[in-house]
């Protein structure tokens, strides 16, 4: 009995899920040749023209060939490059002489190497950095077997305007400095000497509302394939998670186990000149590397068109991808011929569900949640816009350690590097392609190339980015001026319908401002799939009102204004400027904001006062604060010399403000206490101590082992307060549950700067030339204690296999330069930054002050 019900089961498995092959191109012609195995065993069919009819027959499958030889190589091609930043118009021709260029590799921004300056055409709002137009060449031999293979140049991003030569060939121009785009070379090659030279023109300004860099600042590629090959973003999965005894569409049965309905789309390319044939053979791994499912089909006739398939799987009890447990399967895409595998395509994809509900919110997996989100903008702080992953993966980590679950890309396609690193750690992703559409908001920004180049840029996002798994949202624009305009309606429309056309798995939002849905374009065309507002706050509670049935996220909120380090009166709200007309003319001789979480721009509101509307209503599915880390450029309040944002929760050099551990309290479970000011202030001076915990009922504050009085958040407050008259000596709060304490954090009045303590977030790195250890330091006294005033120049000494990538204080405006050997301490701190060779070893730093101790740590290099 119990044998039959197994039969049975297995049957109804087979049976249920949709299998589906098909092509586009009329004139190809597919059979199958084996399924994926339900519950682990092998099923084959008869071979049948695409789907129709199939007949499971319990059967062993016959073993695939396997590949001899690597099919396809996509090597880095970012080194040996020559630089020169001016105009050289002959550059582009193989005769030019450029043995007086700069030998560099690459990702590179020449912008962030250069000084600041008010007068830099890209003005304050960008950065105060200089610009301009920049040449790169690089001489190189051609694969082996070129002539017979399709080779393939990749460019991750240029900013902006590139144009791209080889060998005196024209190839093109990319106007869109955030898109990936490639050429294909193979027909320029010759054997021996190669030149490709690079042009980009960032010299009209300005252009952007932010920083954007300058050059080829994100990676290149070079890869050979066979002339039948998978394209480049040739290949999209995605995969359903169905729960037990559920329904989908593509599973005619109820099953009583989870599943993963996984569907395939392969892009196949012929260059042969020639109808094909080739066997199509897909095979998926667990997250452990298990091979989980392998199917094959042939093509017997494939054009010279790009041809698409369409293939059905299912995955029993599938490991979820989720914030907590970021699993990944991976797809391998094999094409045969004669028996070798001529082409290898690997895809990652993650096995997850996601849904958004106009009155319950977000829900990942079935799971109730609330998105917990930053905006970042894409530079590096002192590195600038050059991609590095180790970089990027630090301020990952300090946004996760905060307790962000979500990144908004603003406003524009991130690097590649970027997004794999939120699979990888559990983030969810909000992928933005605009800033602006047909209507400027800077002189020279993309309204000049939208109308020729937005359904490519568009469409090449889409395809780049479809197989992540964070990415949950694609956003066409941001704040858009063409909400207020006619012309708003059909535009969304379009750009709606691009991004269906190519993944209609995922909602599509915008960044709307207008709060009027009468006046508001963009909302009336009717075609975005979740109301996405930035700011209003106080709209939050009658959403639901006002937009009836209408799915709600705060995709903007706060745009608060801090200095680490630096407190004035914290007894009032302040909005500076207090509109977009009058000229600010408060502030302080310090060119520095409250970190008191009292200041914000006249269009937003405090941390505080947004967290406490966002997190009271279910159906504000999140939000996205602006921002987590400051960045460069847009420096608002403040003119000249300010060049840097004041918005983030972290500042540029990646140390976090106060309101840091407000959030931490409130998105994390692990144990909080934070207190607030530093203690060194004038004697009697009455200050306003803050302190933010969690897991506790009640802080106590004491000063010098006096209690100041017990404190419990009452009502909706996220935070406890005293007035406090200052006299030196120790502050210590103690936070305690049922009377039993949780933990202690103490400030002391700090003496005289006297020592220099360095701490490294990595004191072993790769030696492969990319990876950083961030070394932060520290002004002490004698006692140990951070001195919060010392501005002392240090200057830093390093011996061994790295280099100096970059310094910083997180000063908004600083006009020391990033690249260089010292810097001055900002509120007691700044930071080192240091970039391995690709030799093994160490890297000592030595930090040296006039009147401090000198101090020095080593990082060890290795493969």
């Amino acid at each position: 009995m119990l044998s039959n019900f197994r039969v049975l089961v297995f049957l109804m498995a087979a049976l249920s899920v949709s299998r589906h092959c098909e092509a586009k191109s009329a004139n190809t012609v597919i059979t199958r040749h084996s399924l994926s195995r339900p519950f682990g065993k092998a099923i084959s069919f008869a071979e049948s023209d695409c789907f129709g009819s199939l007949n499971p027959i319990l059967a062993i499958t016959t073993a695939l060939p396997k590949p001899i030889s690597e099919p396809r190589t996509r090597t880095n091609f970012n080194k040996n490059w020559k630089f020169f930043l001016g105009d050289e118009s002959g550059a582009k021709s193989n005769a030019y002489l450029d043995s007086k260029w700069r030998l560099l590799t690459l990702p590179h921004d020449w912008s962030i190497e250069g000084k600041f300056d008010e007068k830099n055409p890209a003005k304050p709002e960008g950065g105060g950095l200089p610009t301009g137009i920049g040449w790169y060449r690089k001489e190189f031999t051609a694969p082996p077997n070129y002539q017979n293979r399709l080779i393939t140049i990749e460019f991750d991003g240029v900013y902006k305007n590139s144009e791209v030569w080889i060998n005196g060939k024209y190839l093109g121009k990319r106007p869109y400095g955030y898109s990936s785009f490639s050429y294909e070379i193979s027909k320029f090659l010759k054997t021996g000497k190669n030149i490709i030279a690079v042009k980009v023109d960032n010299s009209a300004q300005p252009d952007s509302r932010w920083y954007s860099g300058s050059g080829i600042y994100r990676n290149v590629w070079l890869t050979s394939t066979a002339k039948v090959a998978v394209s480049n973003w040739g290949t999209f999965v995605t995969a359903d998670y169905v729960k037990a005894n559920s329904f989908h569409p593509n599973v005619h049965h109820q099953l009583p186990f989870d599943i993963a309905v996984v569907k395939i789309k392969t892009n196949l390319i012929n260059k042969t000149g020639k109808i094909q044939s080739a066997i199509v053979v897909q095979n998926i791994y667990d997250p452990k590397g298990k091979l989980v499912k392998k199917d094959a089909f042939t093509i017997k006739k494939l054009g010279a068109v790009e041809d698409l398939t369409n293939e059905f799987y299912d995955i029993n009890n599938p490991m979820l991808w989720s914030i907590e447990n970021p699993f990944q399967y991976k797809l391998v895409t094999q094409i045969l011929q004669n028996g070798k595998v001529i082409d290898s395509y690997e895809t990652k994809f993650g096995v997850r569900s996601f849904d958004f509900d106009a009155e319950k919110g977000f829900s990942l997996n079935g799971k109730s949640m609330k998105i917990l989100g930053v905006c970042l903008h894409h530079d590096l702080g002192a590195l600038g816009a050059a991609v590095n992953v180790r970089a990027m993966e630090r301020q990952l980590e300090i946004m996760k350690a905060m307790g962000v679950n979500a990144i908004r890309t603003s406003h524009n396609p991130p690097a590649p590097e970027f997004l794999d690193l939120c699979d990888k750690m559990g983030f969810l992703v909000m992928d933005e392609a605009f800033d602006m559409w047909a209507k400027k908001k800077t002189k020279n920004d993309y309204h000049l190339n939208y109308p020729e180049w937005h359904k490519r840029d568009l469409e090449d996002m889409i395809k780049r980015d479809r197989n992540h798994p964070s990415i949950i949202l694609w956003s066409i624009g941001n704040e858009i001026r063409e909400q207020f305009d006619s012309t708003g309606i059909a535009i969304t429309k379009e750009l709606v319908g691009i991004v269906k056309n190519l993944d209609k798995t995922r909602p599509v939002i915008s960044a709307l401002t207008e709060t009027k849905a009468e006046k508001n374009f963009i909302y009336q065309a009717n075609a975005l799939d979740i109301y996405g507002l930035n700011y209003n706050h106080k709209l939050y509670k009658d959403f639901p009102k006002n937009y009836p049935g209408v799915k709600f996220l705060a995709t903007e909120t706060t745009s608060a204004l801090e200095t680490r380090g630096f407190y004035d009166t914290a007894d009032s709200i302040r909005r500076w400027p207090k509109d977009g007309k009058t000229k600010f003319t408060e502030g302080n001789k310090e060119w520095s904001a409250s970190a008191y979480d009292n200041v914000s721009a006249y269009w937003g509101s405090t941390h505080e006062e947004t967290w406490k509307e966002a997190k009271k209503y279910d159906h504000v599915s999140g939000l996205f604060v602006w921002t987590g880390f400051d960045y460069l450029g847009e420096p608002l309040p403040y003119p000249w010399p300010a060049r840097s944002s004041y918005f983030g929760i972290v500042d540029l050099a990646g140390f976090p403000k106060d309101t840091y551990y407000m959030y931490q309290s409130e998105w994390t479970s692990k144990p909080v206490l934070h207190i607030l000011p530093h203690w060194n202030w004038e004697a009697g001076k009455s200050v306003d101590v803050w302190a933010y915990y969690n897991n506790a009922d009640e802080v106590e504050l004491y000063l010098n082992g006096n209690s100041l009085g017990k404190k419990s958040k009452q009502n909706d407050d996220l935070h406890v307060l005293w007035d406090v008259n200052f006299e030196p000596g120790t502050l210590k709060a103690v936070s305690r549950k049922n009377g039993k304490e949780v933990l202690v954090r103490e400030v002391k009045t700090a003496g005289a700067p006297a020592k220099i303590e360095l701490i490294a977030d990595r004191k072993n790195i790769k030696a492969d030339g990319k990876d950083l250890s961030f070394v932060t330091v520290r002004i002490l006294d004698a006692a140990g204690n951070v001195v919060p005033n010392a501005d002392n120049l240090v200057n830093f000494k390093v011996e061994g296999n790295g280099f100096i990538a970059g310094v910083d204080n997180g000063f908004q405006a600083s006009l020391e330069p990033f690249k260089a050997n010292y810097r001055k301490a900002f509120h007691g701190l700044c930071l080192a930054i240091l970039q391995s060779t690709e030799k093994s070893g160490t890297i000592k730093l030595t930090a040296i002050a006039v009147g401090l101790t000198t101090n020095s740590i080593i990082i060890k290099t290795g493969k």
